[in-house]
């Protein structure tokens, strides 16, 4: 071969190896945008939705930061930050966004009608008038419920069970969140009615709320108290569990991670399912679906676990047929 034509077939060759090199580094690397309202994860106080969510996606083959990108945001309870949250995530150009409560959710809606968003509600988001309906959600937005305001009379049964004598419940709620705090209040007010007990809002409010404040206020009135479902709670599980053993007070909750962190009894779906299964929702819209189209999936595992130590620090004996109902006792 002369070495004019061997030159100009090796340039040739170098030249289509650097375009390859280069359109393989410009590959696009999808970015996902999660944004959460509870307080940003410490030692004291981790994210195990997050982390659950995480593992789903390591389950489908993404890597962090290999061949998908992360956005992460808290709100640290703050709802007038939510809606700066949520520009700094368009900004940066996500492919779709995975919100988390209700807040967070009804904010996004209204920030964006061509990102795909990815939502984990508490409530039921046809009420909310955030979807058309649960088969063809319509729009942007799709996603999981928990729906758990419905399982509101089953904790108060469960509770009632666990304690016989229970006459006054105290019931934890956020009160920055007005219009979810009235709504998580009134579902137990209505099946308190026919279980014969009392309902007494206990409120918090705030980044750093004054849990003890609350609960010195509501001694001596309350046998018992439960904490609803929101991201200001959830940030502090073991800082309420702590306080509810001081006060002598059984706990009911409406997640499994307060009583990991000490509380005595939760009756829920299993949140770290939730985050972990939103993960299938992100891998399908990645590969082209579009979330009009894609069914909100709805819960259809709940779990009930007591703590016996805690039962035992509080001088509480938990009935035989309660914990042989329970699909994990912690010793």
């Amino acid at each position: 071969m002369p070495f004019k034509i061997f030159a100009a077939a090796l340039a040739y060759t170098f030249i289509v190896l650097l375009s390859y090199a280069d359109g393989q580094q410009l590959e696009k690397i999808p970015r996902v945008g999660f944004l959460q309202r509870r307080i940003a994860p410490t030692v004291d106080n981790p994210d195990p939705l997050g982390d659950a969510f995480r593992q789903g996606l390591r389950e489908l083959g993404y890597i962090e930061g290999k061949n998908i990108v992360i956005e992460q945001r808290y709100a640290a309870g703050k709802i007038d930050i939510i809606p700066s949250l949520l520009a700094e995530l368009i900004k940066s150009k996500v492919d779709l966004l995975v919100v988390a409560s209700s807040p967070v959710i009804r904010a996004t809606k209204q920030a964006t009608t061509t990102i795909p968003v990815i939502m984990i509600a508490q409530v039921d988001p046809v009420a909310a008038g955030w979807i058309d309906s649960l088969a063809r959600p319509g729009g942007n937005l799709t996603g999981l419920t928990r729906l758990t305001r419905d399982l509101s009379a089953k904790r108060l049964e469960v509770l009632k069970e666990a304690m016989p004598g229970i006459l006054r419940v105290g019931v934890l709620l956020d009160a920055s969140s007005p219009e979810t705090a009235s709504a998580n209040l009134k579902e137990y007010e209505i099946a308190a009615r026919r279980q014969q007990i009392s309902i007494q809002a206990i409120e918090v409010r705030g980044s750093k709320p004054d849990f003890e404040r609350a609960f010195q206020s509501a001694k001596g009135h309350i046998d018992a108290v439960i904490t609803t479902r929101d991201a200001l709670t959830a940030s502090y599980p073991k800082r309420i569990a702590e306080l509810a053993i001081k006060h002598q007070l059984p706990s009911m909750h409406a997640d499994r991670s307060y009583v990991e962190a000490g509380g005595l009894i939760s009756y829920a779906t299993s949140d770290t399912e939730q985050f972990r299964r939103a993960a299938i929702y992100v891998d399908k819209i990645l590969k082209g679906a579009k979330p009009a189209d894609l069914p909100v999936e709805q819960p259809t595992k709940f779990e009930l676990v007591i703590n016996l130590k805690t039962a035992k620090e509080i001088g509480l004996t938990i009935p035989p047929n309660v914990l042989a109902r329970a699909d994990r006792v912690i010793r």
